[in-house]
């Protein structure tokens, strides 16, 4: 692994430079993965802490992911940067 950062939007491992967001300027985004931000924006802008919420766990679902790491990533996301106010 190159880093043990999380996306800071989803929590999903941006474990990879493959897996950073981008800016603008086509650099890569430490803090947000690909999913979340592309070209200096977010990906859904309008988006709700509810929404980010049922698409994680939809997601960690289809991939079988355990129940307990699925509740620990739910319950991290109101921390994350993204949905910090």
């Amino acid at each position: 692994m190159e880093n043990s950062k999380f996306c800071q939007s989803c929590s999903m491992p941006i474990d990879t430079q493959e897996n950073r967001g981008t800016e603008s300027d086509g650099s890569l985004n430490a803090e947000y993965c690909k999913y979340c931000y592309q070209n200096g924006l977010f990906t859904n802008p309008d988006m709700t802490l509810t929404d980010m919420r049922s698409i994680v766990k939809t997601e960690m679902e289809k991939r079988n992911i355990s129940s307990d790491i699925i509740a620990g990533a739910l319950n991290i996301l109101p921390g994350l940067k993204r949905w910090v106010r």
